[in-house]
């Protein structure tokens, strides 16, 4: 039986209360100070609790910055800001900890001590959380020069480019520096402002020449997994986290995004929710969801990319 809007709020509002924050703030609209209570909620509860009691006396989470997947620093802090929780001593003694030992000799953040050259993914992830969490604008630039410098001709970004010289854009890489200067510019932060809302635009219209996963020489599906709603995504590309950046950018409608937003409606159940299809392999902390099931993760970012851009959602 098809549940009702009324419904499917309701059974979001039942969450651990990172759902519940962010269904309240996207999709009920509630004034975002009035929430500042439950948004303090996520860090003392359920997941966002969880993952800060998992952290070592070393300040890391896992075996230090990047390993392993999907238990690392880096990892855990990428789901923290996904999670939308408060900054707090745990998170800002991980990012004092990164900062103070993992910045490459290109002035990126790179955990590896054998490969020089650092990651642009890995970077615009780094970015993404270090500026929602606050981290001081002096403490990210390098980060910025790096990421400014590892943009592609065809407007996105692509971590083989320093690596072995690709020369075509990396949707994966692309999207992961474009949620980084997104959550930049929403932060505030000034410095190379102007590049990085270039370098945004750029990368912008590099996927939605793609129409989000097609190839923008034959129209086939670049790969079939970017059509998977997998929760949380870590560094990989679909459908959903894009439409989800885009948006979170406030991106006004294109019609290239039709094809991907079209899927969407495509794989809702027949009661109204959406199913985490499949989990990335890796360790982990532990499961929000179960695969196969109805998500309220993907439910929620579902409903939110749909209410902005699909009028009849």
């Amino acid at each position: 039986m098809e549940m009702n809007r009324e419904e499917i709020i309701a059974w979001l509002l039942e969450g651990d209360a990172a759902i519940q924050y962010q269904t309240r703030r996207n999709l009920l609209h509630e004034d975002p100070v009035a929430l500042s209570g439950l948004r303090d909620k996520i860090a003392e509860e359920g997941w966002g609790r969880a993952f800060l009691e998992r952290q070592q006396p070393d300040g890391h989470w896992g075996r230090a910055f990047y390993q392993p997947k999907w238990t690392s620093s880096h990892y855990t802090l990428l789901d923290l800001r996904n999670l939308c929780a408060p900054a707090t001593p745990e998170i800002e003694k991980a990012l004092e900890l990164i900062l103070a030992t993992a910045i490459g000799p290109d002035g990126g953040v790179n955990p590896s001590k054998d490969i020089k050259q650092s990651d642009v993914c890995l970077n615009g992830m780094f970015l993404n959380y270090a500026c929602y969490f606050g981290t001081e604008e002096e403490k990210l630039k390098s980060v910025v020069d790096f990421i400014l410098s590892q943009q592609l001709p065809d407007g996105g970004s692509n971590c083989r480019l320093n690596r072995s010289g690709a020369r075509h854009s990396s949707v994966h890489s692309t999207l992961s520096v474009l949620e980084g200067i997104r959550e930049y510019i929403a932060a505030g932060y000034a410095y190379r402002l102007d590049e990085l809302k270039k370098m945004e635009s750029e990368g912008q219209e590099f996927l939605l020449r793609h129409r989000l996963y097609k190839s923008d020489h034959t129209g086939a599906i670049i790969h079939p997994s970017f059509l998977k709603l997998v929760y949380p995504p870590r560094w990989r590309y679909d459908i959903l986290r894009a439409l989800d950046y885009f948006q979170n950018a406030l991106f006004p409608y294109d019609e290239r995004l039709q094809d991907a937003l079209d899927v969407l409606k495509q794989k809702r159940l027949p009661d109204g929710r959406w199913k985490t299809q499949a989990h990335h392999p890796g360790e982990v902390h532990f499961l929000m969801e179960q695969a196969g099931k109805p998500s309220r993760w993907n439910t929620l970012r579902c409903l939110r990319v749909l209410a902005y851009y699909d009028r009849d959602a």
